[in-house]
């Protein structure tokens, strides 16, 4: 298997740490991939032009994050995912995109973005998400998935790029997060 990715892309990493955490390291080859500039190997496997990009074995190319996670868990030998499980799943992968969003509108419009509608909208999504995770029972459970390694990866991205949205009084999530990243898939795959 290929994963095509960049350094930086949450979405990539949470990929990454899925694989990692099903047992694929072994087996996924890390092709590095630039979207801003064109690749010609991430055009070929994504029209989108997005990160990350699975090749399967039999050479075929899955896009989006969930999807992809979802085929590693169930190549990983998964059961089928709860509600519960994918509800986290989802509000994972909406702090990574709200997050990302908040990031890429400021590169090309100047933290102003903020204050304009979708910036403003981006913004309270967050803290929205943020307060909906927090409440969310399936952060302790003790049988981890890629729901959780989607919020842990939101978290540690929303750090990392909005240093100044603090989420340290947010107990239960400090302490989530502190337990996953801890695990040896993170470490692996910190963000540079």
């Amino acid at each position: 298997m290929q994963l095509l990715l960049n350094q930086t892309s949450p979405y990539a990493r949470a990929v990454r740490v899925t694989a990692l955490e099903a047992g694929f390291g072994e087996r996924l080859e890390l092709v590095w991939s630039d979207p801003w500039n064109e690749d010609a190997r991430l055009l070929a496997a994504n029209p989108a032009n997005k990160v990350p990009v699975l090749i399967t074995d039999e050479g075929i190319a899955l896009s989006e994050t969930l999807l992809i996670c979802l085929h590693l868990h169930q190549l990983a030998g998964g059961g089928a995912l709860t509600p519960a499980q994918l509800q986290l799943a989802g509000l994972g992968q909406g702090l990574i995109d709200a997050t990302f969003a908040t990031v890429i509108g400021r590169k090309y419009g100047g933290v102003a973005q903020d204050e304009s509608v979708l910036g403003a909208r981006r913004l309270a999504a967050i803290e929205r998400l943020l307060t909906r995770l927090e409440e969310t029972a399936a952060l302790d459970a003790e049988d981890l998935d890629f729901g959780h390694y989607l919020a842990a990866v939101g978290l540690d991205y929303l750090s990392f790029r909005l240093p100044e949205i603090d989420w340290s009084a947010r107990v239960r999530l400090v302490a989530f997060h502190r337990r996953l990243v801890a695990r040896p898939s993170f470490s692996a795959t910190t963000f540079q």
